[in-house]
């Protein structure tokens, strides 16, 4: 299972909000792309990119920090929030971005999906975030009646990548993530679903594996790697590719 470092942007800031409240902010730092760096130093083999300026109000306040980042970095990044035209999609794939996330648009216009993700193989993101099991769009701020398995369900033959599936109910509180909505979603989409929200411990990542064969690939984390509460090398051991629980096949003579 993928581990994939968040950084969230604000004003160009490293943050964190707590379930989505913009009044609830936690500064991490001031310098993303050295922040980036680190991630990537620490064995990140894709890292994820919030703007929340631009899930807020759609307008780019954070491209800047964005094509440094992308500059900088070696492995994959892929960039969420604020992403609701072709033309948006078109410029963020441009700059090197390897993949770009869809959330409101994905709801309000679902067609425009299939284009991109048709046009870009492999590289268009579904991001549905979810309170009590309805799904919330701009930045969170407006409810909607679609359940998330209904819209999880909508892409299965799309040919997205991914759907990144977020519980705004537990998304940065470290409370544990929901693992029956995780499993709500994978079963409703033959689509590989990435699980982001409320890993607070090494632990938490662990009980996302049983999820594993049902189609949740990888887990996005922030808080927890920010205090301290996951150490992403070991996480990387826990979990990943070669993760220390798995036996070593015998050698081959």
């Amino acid at each position: 299972m993928q581990i994939i470092p968040a950084i969230d942007l604000l004003e160009g800031s490293c943050v964190r909000l707590h379930q989505g409240d913009y009044d609830r902010v936690t500064h991490f730092n001031d310098d993303p792309v050295a922040q980036a760096l680190e991630w990537q130093r620490q064995g990140a083999e894709r890292l994820h990119l919030v703007d929340l300026d631009g899930a807020r109000s759609g307008e780019p306040i954070n491209d800047a920090a964005v094509k440094a980042i992308t500059a900088a970095l070696s492995i994959p990044v892929q960039l969420g929030g604020g992403v609701r035209s072709a033309e948006r999609a078109e410029e963020l794939l441009a700059w090197g971005l390897d993949r770009v996330i869809l959330g409101t648009v994905a709801l309000e216009q679902p067609e425009l999906v299939d284009e991109l993700a048709a046009r870009h193989p492999g590289r268009i993101v579904v991001g549905i975030d979810a309170k009590d099991g309805k799904v919330a769009t701009w930045g969170w701020i407006e409810a909607s009646t679609v359940e998330a398995t209904e819209l999880a369900a909508r892409f299965g033959g799309s040919g997205i990548a991914a759907i990144i599936s977020t519980d705004i109910a537990t998304d940065g509180t470290l409370a544990g993530p929901n693992l029956q909505a995780l499993a709500a979603m994978a079963c409703a989409s033959s689509v590989p679903v990435i699980a982001s929200g409320g890993v607070g411990d090494l632990a938490d990542l662990l009980s996302l594996l049983s999820l594993g064969p049902l189609g949740v690939e990888g887990v996005i984390v922030g808080r927890a790697l920010y205090d301290g509460r996951v150490d992403l090398g070991e996480a990387l051991e826990a979990i990943g590719p070669a993760r220390l629980q798995d036996p070593i096949p015998p050698s081959v003579a």
